[in-house]
């Protein structure tokens, strides 16, 4: 047997690399009014912005209950050695804390080492599929835990949003509240530091804001892990790769897409950049 891994729907994990590599992905439920769906289980990403852009109601996320947690820890138990649940920052959701409760709920059945990420989307992806390939060499739960906390401040994101529009009517802005009257006319620029969102700046076009991330990367060292995030802009995605790709090879950029928890926050139009830089 082995260390099990588990994260949420907020990682943006591909499907078919999730499945690959056997990470439980425990999904964050969205609600349209009195519709709650699960995410990647009752709406997929087509669907979700397509009503977020059509439809008069504002979505809100749920995070997953404790139940839904300890039902995957037992369903894991009698086949590993041990859990380790990866999770977003617990600055913007409440989704560690209902893993905590999932764990409690779950005591002495199998050894479980919850985690807050600090981050989101790929950034906390990238965390995920490190420590799963730490399982995969055999390393015991405790040592992987360690670890995977030593990697969290490596982890770098940067984000260029369409509008802060979403932002504000999720109630998710933070820090970005102070800048709201001043940049709603231009593309904002954000990332993650100490678990919470802050404005690192503006681009004055969305043309140039792609030219922020792809500055990004490149002034980046050391990269071990990188992911490209988009949500409704693939033509955009694919050109960001293509430039990267000039220093940093392509078949290590991981393709990711943007799905329901944070895209309720955040519109459409997103691009995010995640890195994993070497300790």
């Amino acid at each position: 047997m082995t260390v099990k891994i588990v994260t949420d729907s907020t990682a943006d994990l591909p499907p078919q690399l999730a499945q690959e590599l056997d990470i439980s992905v425990v999904p964050v439920y969205v609600r349209f009014g009195q519709e709650l769906f699960r995410d990647s289980v009752d709406i997929n990403e087509d669907q979700f912005y397509q009503r977020l852009l059509n439809e008069p109601i504002h979505p809100k996320t749920i995070q997953p209950s404790p139940k839904d947690f300890s039902d995957v820890y037992r369903s894991l138990a009698p086949k590993s050695d041990g859990i380790i649940s990866i999770h977003v920052t617990s600055k913007l959701s409440g989704t560690y804390n209902s893993a905590l409760q999932g764990k409690k709920e779950t005591a002495g059945e199998c050894p479980i080492e919850v985690i807050d990420s600090q981050v989101v989307t790929m950034g906390l992806g990238e965390l995920v599929i490190a420590a799963n390939t730490m399982a995969g060499l055999g390393k015991k739960l405790p040592e992987i835990a360690d670890e995977v906390r030593r990697l969290i401040p490596t982890i770098r994101l940067l984000g260029l949003l369409d509008t802060l529009k979403y932002l504000a009517l999720g109630g998710r802005i933070g820090k970005v509240e102070t800048l709201l009257s001043s940049i709603l006319s231009v593309k904002p620029l954000l990332t993650m530091r100490e678990g919470q969102l802050i404005p690192v700046g503006v681009a004055r076009s969305r043309s140039r804001g792609i030219d922020r991330l792809f500055e990004f990367v490149k002034n980046s060292r050391n990269i071990q892990d990188l992911a490209v995030v988009y949500n409704t802009t693939l033509d955009e995605e694919h050109t960001l790769i293509s430039r990267i790709s000039s220093f940093f090879p392509r078949e290590k950029i991981r393709l990711a897409r943007l799905g329901p928890p944070l895209g309720v926050h955040g519109g459409p139009g997103i691009l995010f950049v995640c890195i994993r830089e070497a300790m």
